[in-house]
């Protein structure tokens, strides 16, 4: 079965920092650029992120530049999301996805395989 896991959401208090995982099972994440996603309520689903196979990052939203940092470990078959200095609206579900191409991409449409997500709650 093909899928993807992701784990670390929790409710931190603004100013704090989360580690979230993403596990794939049933494929080679070393074949796939890993976007990160996020959906608060009432909201769209938009891009956060995304790291590409060869590991370069880019950025889809500017409000998370300079705190969040994605990484993966193809050893382990596993990407990480790693967001420090929290803020109340950064609260929303949070999406690992894998995309097969040579390119990242902000649009959820493009890619092809996703988790369940994982709530991230920021408040004091």
């Amino acid at each position: 079965q093909l899928q993807l896991v992701e784990s670390g959401g929790g409710l931190v208090q603004p100013g704090g920092s989360l580690r979230l995982s993403c596990a794939a099972s049933g494929f080679t994440l070393d074949l796939y650029n890993i976007g990160w996603f996020r959906q608060a309520p009432g909201k769209e689903r938009e891009g956060v992120l995304c790291i590409s196979r060869s590991g370069g990052t880019t950025h889809y939203a500017d409000s998370i530049k300079g705190r969040f940092t994605a990484s993966r470990d193809n050893a382990k078959n596993m990407a990480f999301l790693q967001m420090n200095d929290l803020k109340p609206e950064d609260t929303a579900v949070y999406y690992c996805a894998a995309l097969r191409h040579y390119y990242c991409s902000h649009y959820p449409h493009e890619y092809d395989y996703w988790g369940q997500g994982t709530q991230v709650t920021v408040s004091s």
